[in-house]
């Protein structure tokens, strides 16, 4: 199998779970843990101090069904293309949220992931 280079744009850096009770989850790895927790609301927390951001979303109309794996990306729209030219899907057109933007799609396999990129960076 021949390897590709591929830019280094793209790194794992965050993944969502559903939650029963967002500040409940954050809480707890505050707690067990000792790492530092951001709340944007009674319904998602996100969780710092583990290498890898994690968010914790209880609102019925937004958290995934599975634990949601997001992709950094530089460019949103470059992602977009390669995504699509590589198989991929989009399941969830881009949005904002607080701090970037983002979307989701499916792989050939069946899995969904999330691709995002912080605000201030290029979305185009």
């Amino acid at each position: 199998m021949a390897t590709r280079m591929v830019p280094r744009m793209y790194t794992v850096d965050f993944v969502e779970f559903p939650s029963g009770s967002a500040s409940g989850s954050g809480r707890f790895f505050e707690e067990a843990f000792g790492w530092t927790t951001t709340s944007y609301g009674p319904d998602y927390v996100d969780v710092h101090g583990g290498g890898v951001g994690l968010g914790f979303q209880a609102d019925s109309g937004e958290k995934p069904t599975a634990p949601l794996v997001a992709i950094h990306a530089d460019d949103l729209e470059a992602a977009r293309q390669a995504i699509e030219a590589a198989g991929g899907v989009v399941t969830v057109e881009p949005f904002d949220f607080p701090g970037g933007r983002r979307f989701h799609f499916r792989e050939p396999g069946g899995c969904e992931l999330a691709v995002w990129c912080p605000t201030g960076e290029p979305t185009r």
